[in-house]
């Protein structure tokens, strides 16, 4: 008995942060969502669903959405697919320096968004970036990005996939490496392609890794979005740029909707809840875990 009161014991300082930092607000906002309240008035109005009303009767919300939706797209793309191929090739495919592409490829991961954001503004200047100048030397040049609908989702998402492409493809390259070298070796001498190789022995047998980068691909490639869309663009041009997560911000902090804010909060959480739950219904099933 003393020592399963000692295991709650234990267990006490991460349960009281869990539930002070993560399960209050979360309540707090979903309470929040059915009241109007700008964050100045010291009282609040009950409204019940008309939050939740108003979002979904919004043109602006509904495009949103789809912007989300294109976002993860994105980021699935750039930073699980084409990080596993990256992991894949240096793994298997490279014999020469590969410690310098590894430390290349993990830079960007510890240099500040802010930072990141800044610096694709500034190659990316229609006007006078380097990229603009080069292809100027030929005839070509690029659109102003920041107000163009489309290239804007595209170029944030860069931005975010070359933040997070480093964190990514060390943990997808330590999953590859993990493989067993004779199942690699054996499959060379039986003549099967490289192709064959990435698709029927390292991506089921690192399957379990991947389906963690998925994972977080999805939940901190959206929030991660948020500051160079706040550093760049603001959301714009009309909405654009946005997401569910900036906008929440938007309508809360730009323009006191607490209730508005606190609805697409949690109309935000039920759609990453619903991922997940897709993810682990047709994704986990397939998983290969070694042990």
């Amino acid at each position: 008995m003393g020592k399963k009161y000692t295991n709650y014991l234990l267990l006490a300082p991460a349960l009281i942060l869990l539930a002070i930092f993560t399960i209050g607000p979360l309540i707090y906002t979903i309470y929040l969502s059915f009241f109007d309240w700008n964050m100045i008035s010291p009282t609040k109005t009950f409204v019940g669903f008309e939050n939740y009303t108003e979002l979904f009767q919004s043109e602006t919300f509904r495009k949103i959405i789809f912007q989300t939706f294109q976002y993860i797209i994105l980021f699935v793309l750039l930073n699980t697919v084409v990080t596993y191929i990256f992991a894949y090739i240096i793994a298997h495919l490279i014999d020469r320096w590969k410690p310098i592409y590894k430390a290349a490829i993990f830079t960007p991961s510890v240099i500040s968004l802010v930072v990141g954001s800044m610096l694709f503004l500034w190659i990316l200047n229609p006007v006078s970036g380097p990229v603009a100048t080069v292809l100027g030397w030929v005839g070509l040049s690029i659109p102003n990005w920041t107000v163009t609908e489309g290239t804007v989702i595209v170029v944030l998402s860069l931005i975010v996939a070359w933040k997070v492409f480093g964190y990514n493809f060390i943990v997808l390259y330590s999953g590859i490496v993990g493989i067993p070298n004779e199942i690699i070796e054996a499959a060379k001498l039986d003549k099967i392609s490289k192709f064959r190789i990435f698709t029927d022995i390292i991506i089921p047998m690192s399957s379990a890794t991947g389906f963690y980068i998925l994972i977080m691909t999805i939940v901190q490639g959206l929030q991660y979005v948020f500051t160079p869309i706040r550093v760049v663009t603001q959301g714009g041009p009309n909405y654009l740029s946005s997401n569910l997560i900036y906008h929440s911000y938007q309508e809360a902090f730009d323009l006191f909707n607490t209730g508005v804010s606190a609805a697409s909060s949690v109309i935000t959480l039920v759609i990453f809840v619903a991922l997940l739950a897709l993810q682990f219904l047709f994704v986990e099933r397939n998983v290969y875990y070694e042990n």
